[in-house]
């Protein structure tokens, strides 16, 4: 890998290979045929493939395509130059995937294709705002995708003297009950279940310390039957009892 940007003429004849190092190639002009690892796209402007490290790659373009190659340097530089953006970034070089640039992203391409990229120190600016640039989408993106928990904990409050099933929760996020079971202990380390039973408890604890409730009309308001079934689940929980909670206020 001589340099972090080049600029590369694609022709008719297919490219094969593949490189120890992640590679994104943004689109500036024509169509390149693209496919790695076996998922196909087109690269034109405003628009980028990206190839994880060591993966099978090949291209070409019937009429020509003109395209600005960012070749990604070691993880020690992606440490030193990306901060926050450095989990973001790998997660964007993991895998294959054709990405669709927004206005801001295509300008700076644009520049970059026409800057000197040869100087290092623009090249090194110009790779690192590249990537902070598209990791921050991902950060965004990933946000989007995780599950509404503030929604969920405000669900499980307004409910909590109620029965709560799995299925209840999966519907506020939009899934299968399998697949929020899945999506939840992934992304908590709990189970649903769990999950509700430790906010229900949470909750009492915040009616014992916060309120001269009688201790079964809390264990009523958090969905406990009886009394005695709630002070054996807040032991558990907290390691004492509500009597003893009350006592150390």
């Amino acid at each position: 890998m001589s340099s972090l940007l080049s600029l590369r003429h694609y022709s008719h004849e297919l490219l094969s290979h593949s490189h120890e190092h992640a590679q994104l190639v943004f689109g500036l002009s024509g169509l390149l045929e693209f496919e790695v690892a076996g998922h196909g796209s087109q690269v034109k402007r405003q628009t980028l493939a990206v190839v994880p490290s060591d993966a099978q790659h090949a291209c070409g373009s019937k009429n020509g395509s003109h395209c600005l190659v960012l070749d990604v340097p070691c993880e020690d530089w992606l440490q030193q130059q990306l901060g926050r953006h450095l989990d973001a970034t790998r997660r964007l070089l993991d895998k294959p995937a054709a990405v669709s640039l927004n206005p801001a992203q295509s300008q700076l391409v644009s520049w970059l294709a026409a800057s000197p990229i040869n100087d290092p120190v623009i090249a090194q600016q110009g790779a690192a705002l590249l990537l902070a640039s598209l990791a921050n989408a991902e950060i965004t993106a990933h946000a989007a995708s995780r599950l509404p928990l503030a929604a969920l904990d405000a669900h499980i409050d307004q409910h909590a003297a109620h029965p709560l099933q799995v299925a209840d929760l999966a519907r506020l996020a939009g899934l299968s009950a399998a697949r929020f079971h899945a999506r939840f202990l992934a992304e908590t380390g709990q189970t649903p279940m769990d999950y509700v039973r430790s906010r229900r408890l949470q909750l009492a604890r915040q009616l014992l310390l916060g309120s001269n409730l009688a201790i079964g009309e809390i264990a009523a308001r958090v969905g406990y039957s009886s009394q005695s079934a709630f002070s054996a689940a807040l032991s558990r929980h907290l390691g004492v009892t509500p009597r003893q909670l009350r006592r150390t206020d």
